[in-house]
């Protein structure tokens, strides 16, 4: 779900003139889902540097991953937070939050690529489980990691709603360019 949230958000940038407010929408829905992946992310690098035997038994991710990740994390919370800061900032903020969300979305570009990339054929494999009869009854916490997943969308998608009309005035001051 996140990476198809994600793909169509990439999506309305090279239109983002005309997109502006389906880019806002997205992206607000796309806050609490974020948010749930890196909670989700956070638990597990605790578990297992606390020492929690099922999470030693799995193993430290790949030393790439172990080195991409803190980037990952901080770039994520950047360029969410530099959009949202632009969704309520004054005017004359705009221009400089529009160059720190616009340089962050390159680099964040980056470092997710790499961190994809090297999740891809896990997350092909594994993510769809938790959707199908059988393997929902066996795997523990699959009906909580849907219901999570449900409410952080729903929650996303009330946010895009409420927030979708302040685009708006980015297109009346200038502030978007293409």
């Amino acid at each position: 779900m996140l990476l198809l949230l994600l793909a169509a958000e990439g999506l309305t940038i090279p239109f983002i003139q005309r997109l502006l407010t389906a880019h806002v929408v997205i992206g607000m829905v796309l806050v609490p889902p974020v948010l749930v992946k890196l909670g989700s992310t956070g638990y597990r690098f605790v578990r297992y540097y606390t020492g929690k035997p099922a999470y030693v038994k799995k193993g430290p991710p790949p030393a790439l991953l172990r080195l991409v990740g803190p980037f990952v994390v901080v770039l994520t919370l950047a360029l969410f937070g530099s959009g949202i800061a632009l969704l309520f900032a004054a005017i004359q903020w705009r221009s400089d939050l529009m160059f720190l969300h616009k340089a962050t979305f390159v680099l964040w570009f980056g470092a997710m690529t790499i961190h994809v990339l090297s999740h891809l054929s896990d997350t092909a494999k594994l993510a769809p489980r938790d959707w199908y009869g059988r393997t929902r009854r066996e795997i523990a916490g699959t009906r909580s990691r849907q219901w999570l997943l449900v409410v952080s969308v729903a929650l996303g998608i009330l946010l895009g709603m409420l927030l979708a009309a302040r685009g708006a005035s980015f297109l009346s001051h200038g502030v978007v360019s293409g």
